[in-house]
């Protein structure tokens, strides 16, 4: 990751190229949200991990708020996301499959913080942040509707069981992956998860297709 520049000691310019690299610092930031949660992170948490000042944050991403959503979009479209590339797999026990190994190689990976940062923040933010907290909220409601149209196409060709609700099926794999993040911020190791993934699996409805 290339490291960011300081930009406490340079004066505003209109016109003037920025001093440090956007991404890097937004990278900076989304750790630092991931780790201590929404509410517990100040501006002097961000400021002093991005390597920026505090105008030179709000000239960039705006306030807090908007710093941190912005943060969020980053991480949903990270290389290691798993979510929306599972839902491009051919068949239903591929998408969950997916989900479910890369969630458990993910959210137990050592090189950032552990858990899923939608879910934790989601679960932290307090009533002072209701709007933050909706908004990932929101996410959440997408993602799982995102998973029950898929499930949806997978009935109608014929891939799910024709006694199989996508609407139970999508909320049974939220759940479970939901619950794989808190025990992966509780410490569960790739292991653990990968053996939780495994037995969900096991009970995943098939038309004995080959996987």
């Amino acid at each position: 990751m290339p490291s960011v520049k300081s930009f406490a000691s340079c004066t505003p310019c209109i016109g003037r190229p920025r001093a440090f690299d956007i991404d890097a610092a937004l990278e900076k930031a989304l750790e630092v949200f991931w780790r201590k949660g929404y509410d517990g992170t100040s501006l002097t948490d961000l400021t002093d991990a991005m390597g920026i000042n505090k105008p030179s944050l709000y000239s960039a991403f705006g306030n807090k708020e908007q710093l941190f959503l912005k943060a969020i979009e980053l991480y949903e479209s990270r290389p290691c996301a798993f979510f929306l590339p599972a839902l491009e797999k051919p068949t239903a026990y591929q998408v969950a499959e997916h989900m479910l190994y890369g969630a458990a190689m993910n959210m137990t990976d050592t090189n950032h913080p552990q858990g899923c940062v939608i879910v934790h923040g989601a679960l932290s933010c307090s009533e002072a942040a209701s709007t933050v907290k909706e908004a990932l909220l929101s996410r959440r409601v997408e993602g799982e509707q995102k998973l029950r149209e898929r499930f949806k196409q997978a009935k109608a060709e014929g891939d799910l069981p024709a006694h199989v609700d996508p609407d139970v099926l999508a909320r049974y794999l939220g759940t479970v992956l939901q619950g794989m993040a808190i025990q992966a911020n509780n410490g569960a190791s790739t292991d653990d998860l990968r053996q939780v993934a495994a037995m969900t699996l096991q009970s995943f409805p098939r038309n004995n297709q080959i996987a």
